[in-house]
């Protein structure tokens, strides 16, 4: 009786496993895993619909922008719409004094004003397939690891260049389920893709570091670009001749809206997840490293915030540099705080417990299963100590903008060295010549000057010497605890930090030149710290990675073994993926609720706070006052400007198309709430829900505000 009543726990906590709403699930398995589930919820398209390679659908509508964010398709003549904060780079670098355009917004009014983003390219992914037998064939398990890993690379290249023989296409294999499964993604990749539109930031990051992570939002969170293709609807580098690219589809815009309960999905590319580490691996990243890169960003951002404040151009070169260090910055405290919140420690133990008594009671299982929990344990107590080294060197060290610029001439001194052809050093030089020149632009020493007393003075309080580069700790000996006068020392003596310098060493360079650069301060530190980095931690860091990788593998297989009513979801690897729930509020603590939707009129509350971060644009006051909201405003009479659901989203997700149960855009997810943040590692369907702007305030941002209807006339809006 007593084991009836623990098998049947055991099915129901199996059938429990995965939440509706919970899960980032691969297109091509749709039908077979999810489908029915999602017409129960609502949905009432096919997965064909939604990913096939007989006919166009909406996987045709999706692309990757930029390697780290998602777009979508939302014209027959390739306008594509993102996050503001996708496009910021771009934005910013396309802004200046005399055009800033961070600032006062970016519209093309007609096609030669779109803006050409050399460097931007997006992905569209024409078919994925599952090709794990041919990735391991030829693979067993008494192979070493090492051996396995080969094996497998030699076939994975093979197969990635079968698949896209005498066509332009790419392709690429990942790995699934820690290598238990593989898949081919064969892509189309643009590589002229122009700025035609972006809100001010008073719109577009309207709320700024106060609101992220944060419900509830009232940011427009939206950018818009446009591909160029060949006259063939071919990807081709920019070129005046380029036309407008064609798309096989384009995603339909609702103009009605989301309600709570309404079933949605999210279209994109999610990048990381780690859903089935053990309770070790938890307690490293939230009890040693997350609290260090917390307290090492802090003081990063109160610096800039410091010189941000004082000077506009300062304030345009750090803005996308504040935004990349405060994105994660307030995502590890919400992360941390989510996970002690949800016991998911304890609660990975006690799973972890019972894997452990379920894998002993059979000779076989436990000759396969039994060592892996203690032998995690083992492996973790020896990463910890690396992972909390290498955060110190990479949020401290590295933290420094000279340090990492001084390192890059590296090879120019290795070419010298090695007595290289002219035309090897001249390349060099031409290819230094534009680092050095887009590295300056947004460049300004006295904030990191400040940057690196504060860092290096965290550092040296924190760590023991014995764990640092040994060059740093001895360049520090003359200054005591003096980190100010030895950071001016050095910032005044090195080439790196000075943009005439830099360039005269350039200008004219010579092989003899490089002891210019062995002997500088900033050169000589950065090369002891990456050094150390190569030698010291690595390492031990790469050895420990596979070690680990490889008893995942088996841990997932025997968590499938385990659970074997449970639907699997594999983690994000910035591969397309749905994620689907409903539109809802939640409960942040106790005798609080939040509803899911957010109104114009929360703006102009939040104004009324007389922060930095909520500045209200005066034509957006006056469109709010005379309630001018054209087609777009709610059945109620207002202006939504975002909606929270239950889609499990992550980073890399940003700018994907949020979706009714026709298909049909409705929003663009731009975040999470901080409550949920933990959902990179552990799933709260009570907590986590994912941010999307209303696709209806984008359209009357870009209609009514910016007067750029031409824009809109473009689109397919279904009323």
């Amino acid at each position: 009786m007593k084991k009836l009543i623990a098998l049947l726990v055991i099915s129901l906590l199996s059938l429990r496993a995965v939440f509706p709403g919970e899960g980032m699930w691969l297109p091509l398995l749709l039908e077979q895993l999810n489908e029915s589930e999602m017409k129960t919820m609502g949905m009432r398209i096919s997965a064909e619909d939604i990913y096939s390679i007989n006919k166009s659908s909406l996987k045709d509508a999706i692309l990757q922008f930029g390697g780290g964010c998602t777009a979508e398709i939302i014209s027959n003549e390739g306008l594509i719409l993102t996050n503001h904060h996708c496009g910021y780079g771009q934005i910013q670098r396309h802004s200046s004094l005399e055009h800033d355009y961070l600032t006062t917004g970016f519209w093309a009014m007609s096609r030669s004003e779109e803006l050409p983003n050399p460097g931007l390219s997006v992905t569209l992914l024409i078919r994925m397939e599952d090709v794990t037998r041919r990735a391991l064939e030829g693979v067993h398990d008494n192979m070493a690891g090492s051996e396995r890993e080969a094996r497998i690379l030699e076939n994975i290249k093979k197969i990635e260049s079968d698949a896209v023989a005498n066509t332009h296409y790419k392709a690429k294999v990942k790995p699934f389920y820690y290598g238990n499964e593989y898949y081919l993604f064969v892509t189309e990749v643009f590589t002229d893709v122009r700025l035609v539109g972006a809100p001010p930031s008073s719109i577009g990051k309207f709320g700024g570091d106060t609101d992220n992570w944060m419900w509830p939002r009232h940011t427009g969170d939206f950018s818009l670009f446009r591909i160029y293709a060949d006259k063939d609807n071919k990807p081709a580098d920019y070129s005046p001749d380029n036309v407008p690219y064609r798309p096989k589809n384009h995603l339909p815009i609702s103009l009605k809206g989301a309600e709570k309960g309404d079933f949605t999905f999210v279209f994109g590319y999610p990048g990381t997840t780690q859903e089935y580490l053990p309770s070790f691996a938890i307690e490293m990243i939230t009890g040693e490293t997350n609290p260090v890169a917390i307290r090492l960003r802090s003081k990063r951002l109160d610096i800039f915030d410091r010189y941000m404040g004082e000077s506009d151009l300062v304030r345009i070169q750090y803005s996308a540099k504040h935004a990349g260090v405060a994105n994660f910055w307030k995502k590890m405290m919400g992360e941390n705080r989510g996970i002690k919140r949800l016991d998911a420690i304890a609660k990975k133990q006690e799973s972890e417990t019972g894997f452990i008594r379920w894998a002993s009671e059979n000779p076989e299982r436990n000759a396969k299963y039994g060592r892996i929990i203690p032998e995690f344990e083992k492996l973790y107590a020896e990463l910890s100590g690396l992972k909390l080294d290498e955060t110190y060197l990479i949020e401290g060290g590295l933290g420094v903008e000279a340090i990492r610029f001084a390192y890059s001439f590296k090879g120019l001194v290795e070419l010298a060295r090695d007595n290289a052809s002219p035309g090897d050093i001249e390349k060099a030089v031409s290819q230094l010549k534009l680092s050095a020149a887009g590295f300056f632009k947004n460049y300004h020493r006295p904030v990191d000057e400040s940057v690196f007393s504060a860092l290096m003075q965290d550092w040296f309080s924190h760590q023991e010497a014995v764990r640092m580069p040994q060059g740093l700790v001895r360049a520090s000996i003359p200054y005591g605890t003096n980190y100010a006068r030895w950071a001016e020392a050095v910032f005044s003596k090195t080439i790196f930090a000075n943009e005439e310098r830099t360039m005269a060493l350039l200008d004219g360079f010579k092989p003899k030149n490089a002891k210019l650069i062995e002997n500088d301060p900033m050169f000589i530190l950065a090369k002891d710290i990456y050094q150390h980095y190569l030698k010291n931690i690595q390492p031990g860091v790469a050895r420990l990675t596979a070690g680990r990788d490889s008893l995942q593998r088996i841990y997932m297989l025997g968590l499938m073994e385990y659970q074997p009513q449970r639907r699997f979801y594999p983690d994000a690897n910035s591969t397309l993926r749905i994620a689907y729930g409903k539109v809802d509020g939640f409960y942040p603590r106790d005798a609080v609720y939040y509803r899911h939707y957010t109104t114009l009129e929360g703006i102009l509350e939040k104004e009324g706070l007389g922060m930095e971060d909520y500045v209200v644009a005066p034509k957006l006051k006056e469109l709010h006052a005379k309630k001018d909201y054209g087609r777009y405003a709610a059945p109620d009479g207002t202006m939504r400007t975002a909606f929270a659901a239950s889609n499990h989203t992550t980073g890399g997700n940003s700018g994907s198309p949020v979706l009714n149960a026709d298909g049909q855009l409705i929003g663009i997810n731009f975040d999470r709430n901080w409550e949920g943040t933990m959902s990179d590692l552990m799933y709260d369907p009570d907590q986590c829900r994912n941010i999307s702007a209303d696709i209806r305030y984008v359209l009357f941002i870009v209609d009514k505000f910016a007067g750029a209807g031409h824009l809109v006339q473009e689109m397919t809006l279904v009323d």
